[in-house]
């Protein structure tokens, strides 16, 4: 056993726990109880702390070596898991990626950053399950797959999130409807407007303008048309129908081309919404493979994504 290896200090340390003795601890490593006691000393120089009270008898943990422990455990679990993705990376990886993600989004953006990683990582694959929710995580068959892409605040304590990209969400419309009932300047002329709005739970920023460093609440007055879905609001407001509020992730590519204009953009896009895109898992579902897709995304999508980065060159 090399001393100097963290992992192998405090698995020796661990060991001295679960026994209660060097000589216990020593039978499970190439030492005598003498080089255990001397390790033991050396970690707790090295600590700061008395880890252990020691009697002829039996050795007993303190209270700081109790709360050392806990920690322990947690460092050696993931320098284990670290070695064994070091291991697997080191040579091509393989096998299967499940992951579920809304239909809008992971036909837009998604399943082109998949196949392009595909291409890259041959000896993987990707079960792409798109559905139309894009908050209801009770579509997201946790425990069934390796990462679920959602937006939003994220409130189920079980996950690990990790951001991908920001939302900046856009009040826009057709040139059509623009020149048949005027263009506003201001948020609050949007309640002369027809708009298009969410039939249910809208986002939580739907309709919501930074004015001043201070948001506030602005809503065309007569909805010609509502939607549980943004997409059918997309279709709206390219028909003419009124004034969306959406998100660049979905309309950039209709800003860019002129189907439909930017309103309230004079000094540039709005400022990103305090949520975001992000890759949600459960802890005991981290795995090589997963990781090596979520760094591969965020390098695709982030700091800037680059929906809202031709949206910039447009608007500059």
């Amino acid at each position: 056993m090399n001393p100097n290896t963290l992992t192998d200090q405090l698995s020796l340390f661990l060991d001295v726990l679960e026994t209660g003795s060097f000589s216990a601890a020593a039978r499970r490593h190439p030492l005598t109880p003498s080089a255990v006691a001397r390790r033991i000393d050396s970690l707790e120089r090295s600590v700061g702390s008395r880890l252990f009270q020691r009697s002829t008898h039996a050795v007993v943990p303190t209270p700081a070596g109790l709360a050392f422990a806990e920690r322990a455990r947690r460092i050696v679990s993931e320098l284990q898991l670290a070695r064994a993705e070091a291991v697997s990376l080191s040579h091509a990886p393989e096998g299967l990626i499940r992951v579920d993600a809304p239909a809008a989004f992971g036909r837009r953006h998604l399943a082109p950053v998949i196949a392009d990683f595909l291409n890259v990582y041959p000896g993987l694959d990707v079960h792409l399950h798109l559905i139309d929710s894009f908050v209801d995580m009770q579509g997201a068959h946790l425990g069934k797959v390796d990462l679920v892409l959602r937006a939003g605040h994220i409130v189920d304590t079980r996950l690990i999130a990790t951001p991908l990209a920001s939302i900046v969400r856009i009040a826009c419309a057709s040139p059509a409807y623009l020149k048949s009932r005027g263009t506003p300047t201001h948020p609050r002329e949007l309640s002369d407007h027809d708009g298009l709005d969410w039939d249910g739970l809208a986002p939580m920023f739907a309709w919501r303008f930074e004015l001043d460093g201070r948001r506030a609440t602005y809503r065309p007055q007569r909805i010609r048309m509502s939607a549980n879905n943004a997409e059918a609001l997309l279709s709206g407001a390219l028909a003419g129908l009124g004034i969306a509020h959406l998100p660049t992730w979905l309309a950039s590519e209709y800003l860019v081309r002129g189907e439909l204009l930017p309103l309230f953009c004079e000094n540039g896009l709005p400022s990103p919404e305090t949520a975001g895109i992000y890759a949600l898992r459960l802890e005991q579902q981290a795995n090589a493979r997963s990781r090596l897709l979520l760094e591969y995304l965020k390098s695709r999508f982030s700091p800037v994504p680059p929906w809202d980065l031709a949206l910039q060159s447009g608007l500059v």
